[in-house]
């Protein structure tokens, strides 16, 4: 059962992280950690046009948050931010109640689905996710300000 959860796939992905490290000027950021294990995930984000224009993840999670990040980081550019809270969302349900795999451009996120028989894992496969959600909301919020100067 052990080799279902870290499968090549699983590993290869881990290893070869797309969009690591972190943007010089994002329009939003976001830190989510796993109380249970300690994985931490930094997402930053830049939106124009309703879409993510550029993106950066800065991961330390075991390898199966490490592959959703790779999923996560390899699919985000062009995403809208409810594309990527529905694929979240998708992606829980598929680990907690045993729900479909995300669709779309996310639906590598099959790979992991005998992490659903781990729930300690949960929370960390689920991280980069999280983040980027944040991220996003967190982009969105500050795209919405106006400036005193802009209320002249």
């Amino acid at each position: 059962m052990i080799d279902d959860l870290y499968s090549a796939k699983i590993l290869s992905l881990a290893a070869n992280m797309p969009r690591a490290g972190r943007l010089a000027a994002p329009d939003g950021s976001a830190e989510k950690i796993a109380k249970l294990c300690g994985s931490r995930i930094v997402a930053d984000v830049t939106l124009r046009d309703g879409k993510v224009a550029d993106f950066a993840q800065e991961v330390k999670a075991c390898a199966l948050g490490q592959a959703a990040a790779a999923v996560l980081g390899a699919n985000v550019i062009g995403a809208t931010p409810d594309e990527i809270a529905v694929a979240r969302d998708a992606f829980r349900d598929m680990l907690k109640t045993g729900g479909p795999a995300p669709s779309g451009r996310f639906s590598d996120l099959a790979m992991l689905e005998p992490v659903k028989n781990y729930p300690p894992r949960h929370a960390s496969s689920l991280l980069a996710f999280e983040a980027a959600v944040e991220a996003c909301r967190r982009a969105e919020a500050a795209g919405t300000r106006t400036s005193p100067a802009d209320a002249a």
